[in-house]
């Protein structure tokens, strides 16, 4: 691949995540690099959404640093996190059903949003011209994804793969720095998760944004990441290119199941 990937721009040091006497996450370490597709990787249980859930301030690890951007947390919140510039999508969809697909991804502007609610509910001067700015952004973000015809469809009727669509729309509405994805592919046939690849690369690519990705499906994230950190009951025991995890001893037994 020819494209030009930068220095770190999250770098996760040492996290640990205790539920009472459960420990989620151990001593975990990574970083993500400006411009890369770095996928997370792992058997079930393995602790990749419990690392997402770390990053983006849903929980607070017991012990460790996350750095963003040359800024030190011990903990993320969560607003703090998208105002930064980091995106999430969920493994279960939480789009509003009976809202249209512009409506959703609109919701992904409000933090975009300068004007009070009070002047956007008036639709007054600055609102309303802030409005038809996102507005045009929105429908930017609806003509890169392909869903122009479902535009005023209610999210609710369209089959899985054009929801899963919707929600990355939503997460890209917030213009991030870096996206994560949990399970992007999930529950996709064939064809849907061909389209959901093409569209991670494109928004890697054409918005340059940095990617993060939770995936079950091998094939996939040995196509289009950059770099995989593997994860094995909450500890890491795998870190490189695509290659190199796939020839890693200890990730071939996790995978095979052998060592257990």
């Amino acid at each position: 691949m020819s494209k030009h990937i930068g220095d770190v721009v999250l770098d996760v040091q040492n996290i640990s995540l205790r539920f009472g006497g459960v420990k989620a996450l151990t001593d975990i370490s990574f970083n993500v690099r400006e411009h890369e597709v770095r996928a997370i990787i792992g058997p079930n249980g393995a602790g990749k959404s419990s690392m997402l859930n770390c990053i983006n301030g849903v929980y607070t690890p017991t012990e460790g640093t996350i750095t963003f951007r040359g800024q030190t947390f011990d903990h993320m919140d969560s607003h703090q996190v998208a105002a930064m510039g980091i995106a999430r999508t969920f493994q279960n969809l939480a789009l509003f059903k009976g809202m249209s697909v512009l409506d959703n991804i609109m919701t992904g502007r409000n933090l975009r949003m300068k004007s009070n609610l009070f002047l956007q509910a008036l639709r007054l001067g600055p609102a309303e011209r802030e409005e038809i700015e996102h507005r045009e952004k929105v429908e930017r973000i609806i003509d890169f994804l392909e869903i122009q015809a479902f535009r005023k469809t209610p999210v609710g009727q369209l089959p899985y793969g054009l929801q899963k669509r919707v929600d990355l729309g939503r997460a890209l509405a917030l213009e991030p720095q870096v996206l994560l994805l949990d399970e992007p592919m999930a529950g996709m046939n064939v064809e849907e998760k061909q389209d959901m690849c093409r569209f991670i690369l494109d928004v890697n690519e054409e918005f340059r944004t940095t990617v993060v990705l939770i995936e079950h499906d091998m094939g996939v994230v040995m196509d289009i990441s950059d770099r995989v950190v593997v994860l094995d009951y909450g500890k890491k025991i795998g870190d490189g290119t695509p290659d190199e995890v796939r020839n890693n001893e200890e990730v071939i037994r996790a995978y095979l199941g052998t060592s257990h």
